[in-house]
This record gives C-alpha cells, structure tokens and sequence, in this order.
C-alpha cells in the first residue's frame, strides 16, 4: 500500500497561486500514476490532472488547463501541482491518489486505489 500526504493548500486570492505537495511512501514500487482530483462543497469529487512516475507523461482537466501544472521529483518521492490564476471555482479540498491506471483511463478516480487525506485550497476575491 503507498501512503499519501498532501500539503501546500490555504487561503488565497483571485489571481494568486499555490503549489501542492504530494508526498507518496510505503509501497512506492506499486505506484505508476499520482492524480490529484478536488472537491468542492456538495459536488461530486472531480479529476484535475496526472502524472506517471516513469516518463512523466501529464493530463489536465481542461478547466485547469494553462494555469495548473503537475510535475514529480522520483527522487523524492513527490508530486507537486502548481496553481495559477487560481478562480473562486477552483476553491476545494484537493486530494492526491495513486494508482496504476492505463493512461488512458488516468482521468478515473475508480482507477486509483490509495488517495490522501486531502488539503483544503480557498480561492477568494
């Protein structure tokens, strides 16, 4: 099993930016993907963007499209998303999740079997 920690989120303004951390341990060999997905108040939890590990190939929600960008350091272990622009729409609690989806279906959060705790973001003008 891949234990996941998130961190990075807080309060911010419309227009500012925040970076999430994604810390994966345990287990890390079974991990081929790391997806972050949010979910606002009274909304269905919702895909945001993926990575994998090896190659570092990327996909994006198309509403974060241009402004959020996910990278990785395998040497640590961890995956970071980039927020700018952020939008009062993007306010959530974001989670991050591991799994080994065909690429295709990365987008899935039913494809992903260990997921963090969640980090609350506040986007506020």
């Amino acid at each position: 099993q891949v234990q996941l920690v998130e961190s990075g989120g807080g309060l911010v303004q419309t227009g500012g930016s925040l970076r999430l951390s994604c810390a994966a341990s345990g287990r890390t060999s079974s991990s081929r993907t790391i997806g972050w997905f949010r979910q606002a108040p009274g909304k269905e939890r919702e895909f945001v963007a993926a990575i994998q590990w090896n190659g570092g190939a990327t996909m994006y929600a198309d509403s974060v499209k241009g402004r959020f960008t996910i990278s990785r350091v395998n040497a640590e272990n961890t995956v970071y998303l980039q927020m700018n622009s952020l939008k009062e729409e993007d306010t959530a609690v974001y989670y991050c999740a591991s799994g080994q989806p065909n690429w295709s279906s990365s987008h899935l959060r039913e494809m992903y079997r260990s997921w963090g705790q969640g980090t609350q973001v506040t986007v506020s003008s």
